[in-house]
């Protein structure tokens, strides 16, 4: 898919310059996917097992407010979010969760769900945000700014290219932390 937001459009006798990288630009960036499917793996680092968990499955995203996990291997399971509720569904056994009811879970659902709808004012509203790297290779930085929050996940880091999310790691209160590694799944051609 082509960037539009990648060039600005010079008005009178100076040159066309690229738009200016910053937290922004990436959300504007983001913003543009609509919708997305992505195979991923996920690593667990838990302070109480020697070597990491791991488990798979895909990704779907229907912007703004939809997002699925299923994971596949080791143990089918389902986390649906829906606008403000969480579905989950495992083992044949279905639980939704309304996010009002958890606020430290809904400012971490929100976060992820904020950065792929390049939603910067919702993740302001949570987070001190901190954008390293260029637009071909960059890292967001998300750090809660409520104590509750913060006490369960640390910090959460989004690694990607342009308009790409390829890794999210969730580093825990507890020193516990997950990676998940992300593959674009190919658009179907039209």
């Amino acid at each position: 898919m082509a960037l539009a937001c990648g060039l600005g459009l010079g008005l009178g006798s100076g040159p066309v310059r690229a738009e200016e990288w910053g937290v922004d630009a990436l959300m504007r960036s983001l913003a543009q996917t609509k919708s997305s499917r992505a195979d991923f793996v996920e690593q667990k680092y838990l302070s109480s097992v020697e070597t990491p968990l791991e488990s798979s499955g895909e990704l779907s995203y229907q912007a703004p407010d939809r997002l699925e996990k299923r994971t596949l291997k080791p143990t089918a399971e389902s986390l649906v979010l829906d606008k403000d509720t969480l579905l989950l569904e495992r083992k044949g056994r279905k639980r939704s969760i309304p996010l009002q009811s958890y606020p430290e879970v809904g400012a971490f659902v929100e976060s992820i769900r904020a950065t792929l709808a390049g939603d910067r004012a919702a993740l302001d509203r949570n987070y001190q945000i901190e954008l390293e790297g260029k637009r071909e290779r960059w890292r967001l930085l998300l750090r809660p700014l409520q104590a509750k929050a913060a006490a369960m996940v640390s910090q959460i880091r989004f690694s990607g290219q342009r308009e790409h999310i390829e890794t999210i790691e969730i580093l825990q209160g507890n020193g516990d932390r997950s990676v998940m590694t992300i593959t674009p799944q190919p658009q179907p051609s039209n």
